[in-house]
C-alpha cells in the first residue's frame, strides 16, 4: 500500500520535452533523476515518490506521452504520478481538456502505474497548483 511520499516536478516523459519545460533537466537528465530517486528510496523512510505532472494541451498530454511515462517509471510501485490540470498564468500554455487528462490517466493506470488527478482549487486568487510561469 502507498502511504508516504516525496514530491518532485516531472512534467514530461522524455529529455527532449523536459528540457523545454524544466530547464534544470539539461543538468540533471531524466535517467539521472530516476536513478537518484531509486537510490533515495533505498535509504529514506518513504514508500514511493510522487511526480507532479502539469497537463498542457497539445504539449505533454498525448497518449504517447503517457505510454513513455509508464515505460520510464520503473518499477511502478516506486513512483506515483499526480496529474495536475494547468491553471493559466499568461505563459502561453493552455490546460488539457478533462477528456485528455482522463485518457492520460487511464493509459497510465492500464500499465500499472499509480496515478491520481489533482482537484483544481485556488484558481480565482492565482494560487492554484499547476501555474507554471
Amino acid at each position: 500500500m502507498l502511504t508516504a511520499s516525496t514530491h518532485l516536478s516531472l512534467h514530461a516523459p522524455n529529455d527532449e520535452l523536459r528540457n523545454a519545460l524544466v530547464p534544470i533537466n539539461r543538468t540533471y537528465p531524466l535517467a539521472e533523476l530516476l536513478a537518484a530517486c531509486l537510490r533515495y528510496l533505498d535509504v529514506a523512510p518513504r514508500d514511493f515518490i510522487t511526480f507532479e505532472y502539469v497537463m498542457l494541451d497539445g504539449v505533454n498530454d498525448h497518449t504517447i506521452h503517457a505510454k513513455q511515462l509508464a515505460a520510464v517509471l520503473q518499477p511502478h510501485n516506486a513512483f506515483k504520478v499526480n496529474l495536475i490540470p494547468y491553471n493559466p498564468t499568461g505563459a502561453g500554455f493552455e490546460g488539457s481538456t478533462p477528456k485528455a487528462i482522463e485518457a492520460f490517466r487511464a493509459t497510465l493506470a492500464e500499465r500499472g502505474q499509480p496515478v491520481t488527478v489533482r482537484l483544481t482549487r485556488g484558481r480565482d486568487i492565482d494560487a492554484a497548483c499547476g501555474q507554471l510561469a
